[in-house]
């Protein structure tokens, strides 16, 4: 069992009825609520996109590699985690994007208790993670960018597959490819969900 998980991006703009949802999305988020109710991990954050003002990372023509229709306003039902994840299962949210793409939540930061914010790779250290779970949404998008950003960090990284989804079955097998090639341990089989 890993240190800590990192459950990336299970909010409500990326489950179904989100504005850009991933098929399954919904699975996922109740699968990891009830890995997390577990209590497995010594250390349980969740990353979520957080935008204020992205820049080009929205469009209202979005090519879906580098624009995106608007999803997860900072303040919105959509920027929400999903309603299976309480709050108070996790240790910290790390969050992302506010003037900028960022698909890593490696990118994010949380509030540090005495004030201040404090980056994910950080947070890790300070509590003695070596190894680190991740899952949630996209595998393809954030999963990847996260699980990359993990074992360049110099944690030794998981991905559990069967708590992610991806967005599309070519751009999820080029993702575990790479993230295989970066030493990153694919642990079951990807559940492609239509």
């Amino acid at each position: 069992m890993a240190d800590a998980l990192i459950v990336v991006d299970v909010q409500n703009d990326f489950c179904e009825g989100g504005s850009l949802a991933v098929a399954g999305g919904s699975d996922v988020a109740h699968a990891v609520a009830e890995l997390v109710r577990r209590k497995d991990y010594r250390l349980v954050v969740a990353t979520q996109d957080w935008h204020v003002d992205p820049g080009a990372h929205f469009s209202d023509d979005p090519d879906f590699v580098d624009t995106w229709p608007r999803h997860c306003t900072a303040d919105t039902h959509g920027a929400d985690l999903h309603a299976a994840l309480q709050p108070e299962h996790l240790d910290a949210r790390f969050r992302k994007g506010a003037h900028a793409a960022a698909y890593s939540g490696f990118e994010g930061t949380a509030n540090r208790a005495g004030g201040g914010q404090v980056g994910l790779a950080q947070w890790l250290r300070e509590r003695g993670a070596r190894t680190v779970d991740v899952v949630g949404l996209a595998t393809d998008h954030c999963v990847r960018a996260t699980a990359l950003d993990a074992v360049a960090e110099g944690f030794e990284t998981r991905v559990l597959l069967a708590l992610t989804a991806g967005v599309a079955a070519g751009t999820t097998g080029r993702a575990l490819a790479e993230l295989d090639a970066a030493g990153v341990s694919l642990v079951g089989e990807p559940v492609l969900r239509t």
